[in-house]
């Protein structure tokens, strides 16, 4: 996905051991269609060498405010005009003061400073020791920066190369690139409580076996993270599936339809948007065995008893809040054939504002999809694309039909 085509980032670098980093940010950027402009610092050719970011940039990198090769001689105006933003990846400690004292004595800090702050956001990864990153000094600091107006992006946690462990980290380059994705994102959803479930349920058998489906979760996934770019709260409900928690999203792991409802009811007492895509199984078995169930040898199979599963979907639609039109309901529907018609009745039965379908056993497992949007009076297809680009114009037309609804 071309998630930043269009785009043109300068990538500035300052001193730190994760610049190695950035060369793979460098690499993502490009390959999510952005062009990249490579700014270093003296300290940060120590770490890692100006050609390395050539290669990866397709562009000769910039390292002095003396530069030659600009007929004016003012870099640091050219190349901050031309952003669509800065990303300072790593940002160290020490870059971190210079921002906030507004020094300019170099060709990164200079370009910072000079930036046209109402169009060319400034974005920070920093990346220091964990006693480095705790000191008063280095958090007042980003706390001043981001009152300036810069983003901190935040940091990660774990083993450092110091050899010590704990916070301070340059968060790692995909997080890097989900992050600066979503700054661009039009925040349509700012101020709303999105809660999304996600993947298959399983009812277990006996200890080992179960009934499941081939839902792999990721429809959910994507909706979950569009929804967060999208700037909206997320907490996700997932069944056993093995992704990924998308950035920024707070994530309830879940085993069967019934750990699935309480969950789900749950969170939904505070959340403004529910969409429901976890494929719940319809049934379970009466009975649970505590023990493996095992072949005997008779050739007899077993006598299995099924009870019905809870619909979660319905009992959120009824739901005091969902009534008052507090929660605005989004239902899927995974269909084996005639999807529009299936759809139409799917909605109509549980009295949702909207339901998605779609045909199963073409999307499960799958990275793409295709869609049918119903709504009270229309239907509208989404052709076949990633299921993320599908996930975004599914919160484009959550977020048009709001207004409305709520009246």
């Amino acid at each position: 996905m071309q998630e930043l085509a269009g785009k043109h980032i300068v990538l500035g670098l300052t001193g730190g051991i994760a610049c190695y980093k950035s060369a793979e940010l460098c690499r993502l950027f490009v390959k999510a269609g952005a062009t990249v402009q490579v700014v270093m610092t003296e300290a940060a050719e120590q770490f890692i060498t100006p050609v390395t970011m050539q290669a990866l940039s397709g562009r000769t990198v910039y390292t002095s405010q003396w530069d030659a090769r600009e007929p004016n001689n003012m870099p640091h105006i050219n190349l901050s005009r031309e952003a669509d933003a800065i990303v300072l990846a790593p940002c160290s400690a020490d870059f971190i003061a210079r921002l906030v004292q507004g020094r300019a004595d170099d060709l990164l800090s200079l370009m910072c400073l000079a930036r046209p702050m109402e169009r060319v956001p400034l974005l920070i990864a920093p990346a220091m020791n964990r006693e480095m990153w705790a000191h008063p000094a280095t958090q007042r600091n980003l706390m001043q920066v981001a009152a300036d107006g810069a983003t901190v992006l935040g940091v990660g946690s774990g083993w450092q190369a110091c050899g010590e462990t704990g916070d301070g980290r340059m968060l790692e380059p995909a997080q890097l690139l989900e992050d600066i994705t979503a700054f661009f994102v039009p925040k349509l959803l700012a101020g709303q409580k999105v809660l999304v479930t996600a993947g298959p349920t399983f009812e277990p058998l006996d200890p080992i076996r179960g009934i499941t489906n081939h839902s792999s979760g990721k429809m959910g996934f994507a909706i979950a993270r569009a929804a967060r770019e999208a700037g909206a709260e997320v907490t996700l409900v997932a069944g056993p599936v093995h992704l990924p928690t998308p950035r920024g999203v707070s994530r309830i792991d879940v085993l069967s339809a019934q750990d699935m409802l309480e969950a789900t009811l749950h969170a939904a007492q505070s959340a403004s948007i529910f969409v429901a895509t976890a494929a719940v199984a319809d049934w379970r078995p009466a009975t649970h065995s505590e023990q493996k169930i095992k072949k005997d040898g008779s050739g007899k199979t077993p006598v299995l008893n099924f009870v019905e599963n809870a619909d979660i979907l319905l009992a959120v639609a009824q739901s005091e809040r969902a009534q008052s039109r507090k929660l605005f309901c989004v239902g899927f529907a995974a269909e084996s054939e005639n999807l529009a018609e299936h759809a139409k009745a799917k909605r109509e039965r549980k009295g949702i504002p909207l339901l998605v379908g779609n045909i199963g056993p073409l999307t499960f497992g799958q990275d793409d999809n295709a869609l049918l949007l119903v709504d009270a009076t229309s239907t509208r297809e989404l052709p076949r694309a990633p299921k993320l680009t599908l996930a975004r114009e599914l919160m484009t037309e959550i977020a048009a039909r709001l207004p409305d609804w709520r009246v």
